[in-house]
């Protein structure tokens, strides 16, 4: 009894670890694979040698060239305003704040910056349509709807096209997968967006301020953007491990000669790709950990318990099988003479009396005490 109690206990013991299992595999894992509410703020950092860019300090407008740039990139989760998402948006969506800041290496003065608040899929992490999504470049925000992949791409990205905003066209183009690469470690896929001299949607007092400065006598003309984006995502967690943007602007005049802008190779530092990869690290083992082998020793864990608490409930201890036996005993076979009870004489064991064929001597020596009177008889 005690045994199939335990068999019991172990049965039940195993099926609850398939359960927990089964949770981790369906529940937690598909959990994890999203954008996470309490995500920590991260930075990046972008380094372009010997470019050439366009710098306006307090209205006047000069092109340097030959010096080297910065670009510091952070994004910062807000938490509060994901709270406040309703509708299809809540508990779908995250909202991220991003700034950026380029400034030159030898003066440190700054040459550029934006700031920007969107909304994420936490699932495809491509920007959503949000009613306060902002982009702000010279002080005033600005509507602006973004699309796509933006700052990652999502959990498992595929060997495939995706579509990435461009923040300069205000649009999306198509980054085409181009192979993988081994970045620290880790097997990334790349990714390649090509932008070439396609026309930027400036305010028409920025295009009369730079044709003044840098085209006299022009009286229109357009800023013509190229840019080669490459980036190297982990496929698991869709994380940038590593960012390249050869950036080419150039201000063409109805006359005169173009002038460029902005003629710039940035790329992230090692230090980036070396934090960018041990996060991506991290939450590769996270994912390894609680999606793969906690539920593959658990199930294996739980199928032994069953295996066992079914053998132990249907094994018998000898007591068990000694009370069995004396409430089941064998039966007597029927073709053996039965046996005389040494107790009772003249009698068999039983009460049964034995069929008609069946030829018993008697234990009285009655023919050979005559036979002997006579011998004795004829000695004399």
């Amino acid at each position: 009894m005690k045994h199939r109690a335990v068999g019991a206990v172990l049965f039940g013991g195993g099926v609850l670890l398939l359960a927990l299992a089964a949770g981790l595999v369906f529940v937690v894992k598909p959990a994890m694979t999203k954008l996470p509410y309490d995500l920590e703020s991260s930075t990046s950092v972008a380094e372009a040698r010997a470019a050439t860019f366009l710098q306006i300090t307090n209205g006047a407008v000069d092109i340097v060239d030959q010096t080297d740039l910065r670009s510091t990139v952070q994004v910062t989760p807000e938490r509060a305003k994901t709270a406040a998402l309703s509708g299809d948006l809540a508990g779908d969506a995250v909202v991220w704040r991003v700034g950026q800041t380029v400034e030159r290496t030898d003066t440190k003065a700054l040459v550029s910056a934006y700031g920007a608040e969107l909304a994420l899929d936490r699932v495809s992490a491509a920007a959503v349509e949000w009613n306060e999504q902002f982009l702000d470049e010279s002080g005033t925000p600005e509507k602006v709807s973004f699309a796509g992949q933006v700052y990652k791409f999502p959990f498992n990205s595929a060997k495939d096209n995706y579509e990435v905003f461009d923040r300069d066209l205000r649009q999306t183009r198509m980054a085409e997968f181009k192979g993988t690469e081994d970045i620290n470690g880790i097997e990334a896929y790349r990714y390649e967006q090509v932008i070439t001299d396609e026309k930027l949607p400036l305010a028409t007092d920025r295009v009369a301020l730079l044709l003044g400065a840098l085209a006299p006598g022009s009286t229109s003309g357009d800023v013509v953007y190229s840019n080669t984006r490459t980036v190297w995502v982990d496929p698991v967690t869709g994380s940038y491990l590593k960012v390249r943007e050869q950036q080419k602007k150039v201000l063409v005049p109805n006359t005169g000669t173009p002038v460029t802008l902005l003629d710039a190779d940035f790329s992230y530092n090692e230090e980036t790709v070396a934090s960018s990869v041990d996060r991506a690290k991290e939450s590769r083992n996270q994912l390894n950990i609680l999606g793969v082998f906690a539920p593959l020793g658990l199930a294996v864990l739980g199928l032994v318990l069953i295996l066992v608490g079914l053998l132990l409930s249907r094994s018998r201890t000898p007591a068990t099988v000694a009370r069995h036996a004396a409430a089941d005993p064998a039966p007597t076979r029927v073709d053996q003479p039965p046996v005389r009870d040494e107790a009772r004489p003249g009698g068999p064991l039983t009460d049964e009396i034995p069929p008609a064929s069946t030829n018993w001597k008697s234990e009285e020596p009655t023919v050979p005490s005559q036979r002997s009177a006579q011998g004795e008889s004829e000695k004399q």
